[in-house]
Formats: C-alpha cells, structure tokens, sequence
C-alpha cells in the first residue's frame, strides 16, 4: 500500500510563525516560518517515507461558503504583514523543490484536502493528513490519519487521529464531530450554530441522541428549557452551519499522482534560493558540489610557521598583497593576550599560514608586525570582530587621535575592515551574526563553528592540526568576504557610515571597555535628575492626550492605545500585537503632536 501526505500550507506555516522566533535574511526579508515549514516537511519525509507528496492553501478569495454565508469568517483578523510576505516566498520555496502544490479560488484548502484524501484512500492508498485545523478531524477513516501539532510545555508533539482514535478521544464518528460543530458553532470561521448551545452542551447532545435529526426528534426530552427553546427556534440557523462546516470531498480536484510523486526535492534552483534565505542548516541536504564545501579552508593548504625567518618572510609578502584576512587564536577564542596560540593569515589564494606563538615568535613580536603591516603598506587587513583584536595590535589610523580629545581620525584611508560590522550594516534586523553566518550568506560556503566542531574541549586537548585548520578558516572567511560586503556596502550607500563612523568607533569602544571612562558624578547624578523630572512631565502630557495612564514601555499597551482607541492610520498587526516599531512612529509624528512626545 502506497502512503500519500497531504498538508494544509497556510495552517502548518501559520503554527511554524508563531511557535519559531523571527528570522530574516541579509535582504531584511522574514524567514522564519518558511523555515519552520521546511524543518516540519522534512522530519515528515524522513519518518513517513511518503511516496506521494502535495501541498494545499487557500485562495484569498470568497467562496461557495460566502455565498451561503455573507459574514462566514467575518471576525476573523487580518494576517501579520511579517507572515503574510512569507505565503508567496514558502510557494516560491516549494516551485523550486518540485513539491506539488494545489490552490483554486472558491474552494477552502480543507475542501482541496478533503476530496484528495478520500480519492486517495478509494485508490487503495494510505493517506496522511497534516494541519493544525481540528476541522479536518471530520475527514478522518480507516485509512486516512489527521496529524495534529500540538505544543506543549514548550514541546511540539504530533496527535494521530484515524477514525477510531476519534472516537475514542471525543466520543463522536468524525461524521458526527461535522454536527457537533454545527450545534456549537465556531467563533474562529464565525459559524453561527445555535445561540445557548456551548460546547458541553452540543457533545452532551450528540452523545445522548447521536445525529442533529434524532435531537430534533426528541426536543421534549430535553430538559433546559433555554435550550429546547432556542434548538426550536434556530432549526435553519443549525442547518446553514451544517452546511458550513461541512469539509466537500467531492469538489472535482483529483490527486495528480505523476507531479505528487516523492523524488529528490534538493535540486539547483531550490539550492540557490535556500543560501538566499539563509537557510544554512538546510544546505547539508543538497546533495552539489557546492554544499560539499564545509571547511573555507579546505581548497588551501595550511602553512604552519614557526620561526622569526619564515615568519619575517609571510610578512614581507603580506606587505605586497591587496587584502589580507586575519584571525587571532587563543582561550576563550582570544580574550587574553598572553593566551594566543596562533595569527592566521590568508592573502594567497592557495596558502593560509599559521604563525604558532611560541618562546621565539612572541606576542610582543606579532604585535610589532601587524602594526608594521597595517601602517606601512597598502595591504587592508580584514577581520570578524576587529575591536576584540586591538588589545593585540593597534593601527596607527586607530591610534591617532583628532584634536579632539577622544576622538578618531576618519579622514584617512581605512586600512583595516570588519566584516561583522559591515554585515550589520547590511541587515541590522538581524540579532546576531558568526562568521559563518557571514561565511553562509555572502560565500556560499557552509562552515561549521567552534562549537561543533570542538564542543566543549579546551585547546589543550585538540590536536593543534585541527586547531590551525580552524583558524585559517576563519582568517580565509574574513579575506574573501571582504569584497562582497564592500560592493554591497556601496550599493546600500553605507560605505561612508562604515569608514567614517563605525570603523573609528571600534577603537573608542574598545579603549571605553578597557579604561573605562571618566565622569562628574554630581553633575552626572544632577542631568539625571533633571532628565527624569523632564520624561515625568512628558508621561503626564502623554496621558492626558490618551485619556488614560498605560505602561509606555509595552508596545502592546502602546498599540492598543494609538490605534485602537485613538484610532490612528497606519496601523499594522503583528503576531503581538500593533507595530510600534520606531518607523511607524516617526511617520505618525509628523502629524500627530501626541506620537511626537511618545
């Protein structure tokens, strides 16, 4: 027997929204639930071994139901903007792997996925049906199981529901769960049902006379009088939401066994899209040449070097080279000078070398070169986090100082470029970026961490080969990365952000963190004072201009309050609530005097 899944797109992508953190690429485009889908897909592929896939959404369209129904899904609320960009993106996604997808206007994606379920099952298939809707619990059989996700205590567990598990944990055939829904009604799809009947009492109901026609047959026996009342009542109101919350599988759309068919989904196109969306956990999967590169450091041969000579030499042709990458190694990654194990160096394409610290080749010494190297050639050194690197050596552009007590020179040409910095700049959406993110997004190269590589062992106890292989991996990242971000950089019209003031400030910020800085206390203490007497008076004003007193530091209390009671345009929901995102609010300051004070 062949196994046919099926899965509801909107629902499962909804969930993967809402139960991952948000995630974006270096474009400042949302992620994460497309993501959250294709992690879901996959586990699926892997534990089910299905021979037949197919992907179902709905059309924003109405359908046959809202012409029974004008106000059917009336209450529901508007999808976040930051999920609603990522419906097109996840088809995108899957155009690119071959994964048969279905959508028709009119139809619900529960109708699509109903009427392929049952003709799967008369084709004598075993059939999975994967959403988060408990509608779809109806479709349940003998051969047909509804998986539900569900999340508990943090934990994403699936619930398996063939007719019989129906059953047995509700008490109801999944004929009779349509009539149930009927009786109770659904505020989510704003199926009316019958006014009086809840939930309790519908299943009571179901369970004691078991059809809608067999309770309507018995009223009399019935002995709350609200309820017989209103059942009397409300006989059409009860029919319509039969109808309406009965799933049609029967709506002439029919399995397409040739393009459901289960083949290899990691193709070129798909790939390609997946570095764009940073997807790097994901590109193991693709079976290319490409993803095969796991090490930067793999195409160059790493150079150990370990007296002065050979170590004068690496930086007399370091002096003749463009670009040199550079990349520190010691405890804790580099916290302690004394700790260095290693300077990397990668400025051929076919060597990376390794200066190995030792009683000859001197902390002392490789300062003394770096700075040699950063002063008086026209090589730019390239690095991830340069402001850790300054308690090893210090450029000269860095060290000079403006007239200006306390401030950096940012007329000279930059000498040395951080690649975590410019990263940032480039997509300052995002939390927290490696170098392997960097390695990821802007190389195409799949690197693994420190991390996992080493876990949790201390240098002493990896071979120090592997160890130098690391670090000319990371000096090869910081090299080759450098053009990329430069040209973007360019493009974005950042460069001059990133020379002028965010290189220049990785020094002041280091000097800040090491020395600490220098400060009036009583005159410190009197502006703060003086500032909070200033943000009290402010709060009140915003208060009376709201009518009411909120917490201004909630973004949800501050979303509610601008676009609900005052009713301010430009309101846009979140999965948290309304946007108060500083763009937001500076475009509403421009008009509204109360948005400038907040």
């Amino acid at each position: 027997m062949s196994k046919v899944l099926l899965i509801d797109g909107h629902s499962i992508l909804n969930r993967a929204f809402y139960g991952l953190p948000d995630l974006t690429n270096a474009e400042g485009a949302h992620t994460g639930a497309v993501y959250g889908f294709l992690t879901i897909l996959f586990k699926l592929l892997e534990e089910e071994k299905p021979d037949y896939l197919t992907v179902a959404f709905d059309v924003h369209a109405p359908t046959f139901r809202h012409e029974m129904y004008e106000a059917y899904k009336g209450t529901r609320k508007g999808m976040p903007e930051e999920l609603k960009e990522q419906v097109p993106l996840l088809k995108k996604v899957l155009d690119a792997m071959g994964v048969c997808r279905i959508e028709q206007a009119g139809l619900e994606a529960d109708d699509i996925l109903g009427s392929l379920a049952k003709q799967a099952q008369a084709d004598g298939n075993e059939v999975i049906l994967v959403s988060g809707d408990r509608d779809l619990l109806q479709i349940a059989d003998v051969h047909i199981c509804i998986y539900l996700p569900r999340t508990k205590m943090g934990k994403t567990t699936i619930e398996h529901y063939y007719a019989s598990d129906v059953q047995e944990k509700i008490g109801l055939s999944p004929a009779q769960f349509i009539e149930l829904k009927a009786l109770m009604g659904d505020t989510a799809d704003n199926i009316p049902g019958v006014p009086k009947v809840g939930e309790k009492t519908a299943l009571s109901l179901m369970q004691t006379y078991g059809s809608i026609e067999e309770i309507y047959a018995h009223l009399e026996e019935i002995s709350r009088k609200a309820v017989r009342e209103s059942l009397l009542a409300n006989r059409d109101l009860c029919d319509l939401s039969l109808r309406l919350a009965t799933i049609q599988t029967d709506c002439g759309i029919g399995l397409d066994y040739e393009s459901a068919k289960v083949h290899n989904f990691f193709t070129e196109e798909a790939y390609t899209l997946y570095k764009r969306l940073n997807f790097k956990n994901l590109l193991h999967r693709f079976e290319t040449e490409d993803s095969r590169k796991t090490d930067p450091a793999d195409a160059a041969q790493v150079v150990k070097i370990a007296s002065i000579e050979e170590a004068d030499r690496v930086f007399q042709e370091a002096k003749e080279a463009k670009v040199c990458g550079y990349f520190f190694l010691g405890e804790n990654h580099l916290q302690e000078e004394s700790n260095v194990l290693c300077l990397a160096l990668h400025f051929e394409k076919e060597k990376t070398y390794c200066l190995v610290c030792s009683s000859e080749l001197t902390t002392a010494y490789l300062r003394e070169k770096m700075e040699d190297l950063a002063d008086h050639s026209d090589c730019i050194l390239s690095a991830f986090d340069t402001k850790n690197t300054w308690q090893f050596f210090t450029p000269q552009e860095m060290r000079q100082k403006e007239e200006i007590p306390g401030s950096v020179s940012t007329g000279r040409v930059l000498k040395v470029f951080d690649i975590l910095i410019a990263a940032y700049l480039l997509n300052p959406l995002k939390n927290d970026y490696t170098a392997e993110d960097i390695a990821s997004e802007y190389l195409s190269l799949s690197v693994p961490s420190f991390k996992e590589l080493f876990s949790s062992r201390s240098l002493s106890d990896i071979p120090e080969e592997e160890l130098l292989a690391y670090a000319a991996g990371q000096a090869k990242i910081a090299h080759l990365a450098l053009a990329v971000l430069k040209k973007k950089l360019l493009e974005a019209e950042e460069w001059s952000l990133f020379t002028e003031i965010e290189m220049p400030l990785t020094y002041i910020l280091y000097e800040m963190e090491r020395n600490g800085i220098l400060c009036k206390r009583d005159a410190l203490q009197e502006y703060g004072n003086t500032l909070g007497k200033s943000i009290a008076a402010l709060e009140k004003e915003i208060y009376e201009g709201a009518g009411e007193a909120f917490n201004l530091n909630s973004p949800k209390q501050l979303g509610e309050i601008l676009f609900q009671k005052l009713g301010l345009p430009g309101g846009k929901k979140t999965k948290t609530g309304y946007s108060t995102a500083a763009d937001v609010l500076e475009e509403l300051a421009v008009k509204y005097p109360l948005v400038r004070k907040i």
